[in-house]
């Protein structure tokens, strides 16, 4: 049996320009109404990536309990997070846009019209015959709607559930999908193929055809968010354009867009020898740094640490050691003296709903 376990995707990290404003928006529209943390304090350990300074930032972590990863809402509060210097199109390389599972598309896609939400483009149906659409936040930030009917942690009749998975843009699809395949368990192909995709229209696009694949696991995430955090997938795109842009080219990590993709683990000590080992060493790592003391955020404790995909995407992994459960009862769950594998019990991640932020 492996000395690490995925739960799942934990989170995607966004970069705002204003926490509170969009946390908002996002709790209207995809439900994310569940408050783990939210705090201010200084990301000390992410100088390869913050232009070698410690920087000051703001950030909520919120769930939908319907299912699917958080969002880490992030904003820098003493420098202005920087947008990129041009149009993002899909295949410049790092994460285009996260996918929202939703039950109902016709329906979902109908209120959010109703709502005058920047949707683009229609109703359209992925090469493997799922339906889906696309859609702007105020942000900018693009959002890949899908229809998938199971399974739901909890039915609280919302037109989405939360992160489903990420659109990610690389240089050499093979070599991308067997990254994703090593390190994160991605080892089923939806879907691999190279056209001029329909699916796609009213997206910021380069010219040509291009190389896509769809990945998922064939093995249930275990853990103990894994029946939260459900099953998740991987969309890789290759451009056949000659020039390939980083999306966070010249840019910080924290400044406006998706800034990682996180991954709930167990077991950090292996996986980072299991990621260097593969050629993927960890860039930054608060286990180390600490000399194995847990990373305080706040109402929350655990190790972080990051590796790049091989066009320099972020991938977090959070080993969680503390997370509230009931705030207003200082109700804390200590993770570090239970069985790494085991869910936890259905009851006790639907008592997250007394951490729910109302408007």
């Amino acid at each position: 049996m492996s000395l690490v376990v995925f739960s799942g995707i934990q989170q995607i990290g966004i970069g705002v320009i204003d926490v509170k404003k969009s946390w908002k928006w996002y709790r209207k529209y995809f439900g994310m109404d569940i408050r783990v943390f939210e705090d201010a304090a200084v990301a000390n350990y992410m100088l390869p990536y913050t232009g070698g300074e410690p920087r000051e930032r703001y950030a909520a972590l919120a769930l939908n309990l319907q299912g699917g990863g958080g969002f880490e809402i992030w904003q820098y509060t003493q420098r202005t997070p920087q947008p990129p210097k041009q149009e993002i199109q899909l295949g410049d390389l790092g994460i285009f846009c996260v996918k929202i599972r939703t039950r109902n598309i016709q329906k979902t896609y109908q209120y959010f019209k109703s709502e005058g939400l920047d949707l683009i483009g229609e109703l359209m149906i992925d090469p493997r015959g799922i339906w889906h659409f696309y859609l702007r936040d105020p942000n900018g930030n693009i959002f890949d709607v899908i229809e998938q009917e199971a399974p739901w942690f909890k039915n609280e009749k919302k037109h989405t559930g939360a992160t489903y998975g990420v659109t990610i843009g690389c240089t050499d699809l093979t070599k991308s999908i067997s990254f994703y395949q090593d390190i994160l368990g991605y080892d089923q192909i939806l879907y691999e193929g190279e056209d001029v995709y329909d699916d796609l229209q009213g997206l910021p696009l380069k010219e040509g055809k291009y190389k896509r694949a769809i990945l998922t696991h064939s093995q249930a995430r275990a853990g103990a968010f894994s029946e939260l955090f459900g099953p998740s997938e991987i969309e890789l795109f290759e451009s056949q354009h000659v020039e390939k842009t980083k999306i966070f080219q010249d840019r910080f990590w924290g400044d406006l867009g998706f800034i990682h993709l996180c991954f709930d683990v167990n077991g950090m000590d292996a996986l980072r020898k299991q990621c260097e080992a593969k050629g993927c060493a960890f860039t930054v790592d608060s286990s180390a740094a600490q000399e194995g003391a847990s990373f305080d955020m706040g109402e929350a404790a655990g190790f972080f640490s990051y590796i790049e995909d091989p066009d320099g995407a972020l991938i977090e992994f959070v080993e969680t050691h503390k997370v509230p459960i009931v705030k207003k009862l200082g109700w804390n769950l200590n993770l570090k003296v239970r069985t790494a594998s085991k869910p936890l019990p259905k009851w006790m991640l639907k008592a997250f709903a007394f951490n729910r932020v109302k408007d």
